[in-house]
């Protein structure tokens, strides 16, 4: 239902159904998308659940993962009495955005970079970078994707993990 819900309202003509499909969007996901330009192929992981996305444009291939904030970062002039910093970010083709990003201001995230998770991003990101913590970014290892791959891990793989950290953990802290 939700990637439904996303097609209709940033691919829709129609503007009644766009409406319907946003204000559903907000309420079962708590996600608001409204986008000037956003590529059919955009995927949503965890159903966009706490997103906030105002883009200029989001190209082809982006993965967003939850509670992503994408917006404007103006401020307004007392002197000049002007507007500044308007506009919203621009994200390139194959980025992943990772959990609680927010990507902020007139910017251009460039192509293959991925968001680091809670990362604040208010400058440009070159391209084929890793950007973390606030308006950090180094080169990407062009040898590994990160946090996510169309060939994704099996579940149970993770599972089988976890078990296994917990069971170490348990051992190590083994009361006396």
């Amino acid at each position: 239902m939700f990637n439904t819900l996303v097609k209709i309202n940033c691919h829709s003509k129609n503007r009644f159904l766009k409406l319907i499909a946003g204000n559903l969007l907000e309420k079962l996901y708590c996600c608001e998308i409204n986008c000037a330009e956003m590529d059919k192929s955009v995927l949503f992981a965890h159903h966009g659940r706490g997103c906030t996305i105002v883009a200029s444009k989001i190209c082809e291939n982006v993965v967003i993962f939850q509670n992503v904030s994408i917006g404007a970062n103006l401020k307004y002039n007392k002197i000049s009495k002007e507007w500044e910093n308007v506009g919203n970010p621009i994200v390139a083709k194959n980025v992943v955005i990772a959990d609680g990003a927010k990507i902020l201001g007139p910017i251009v995230i460039g192509e293959n970079s991925i968001i680091g998770a809670g990362s604040i991003i208010t400058k440009d990101i070159p391209p084929n970078s890793v950007a973390f913590g606030v308006n950090k970014f180094k080169p990407k290892d062009m040898n590994y994707d990160f946090i996510f791959n169309p060939n994704m891990i099996h579940p149970s793989k993770i599972i089988e993990a976890n078990k296994n950290l917990v069971n170490e953990f348990n051992k190590q802290n083994k009361s006396v």
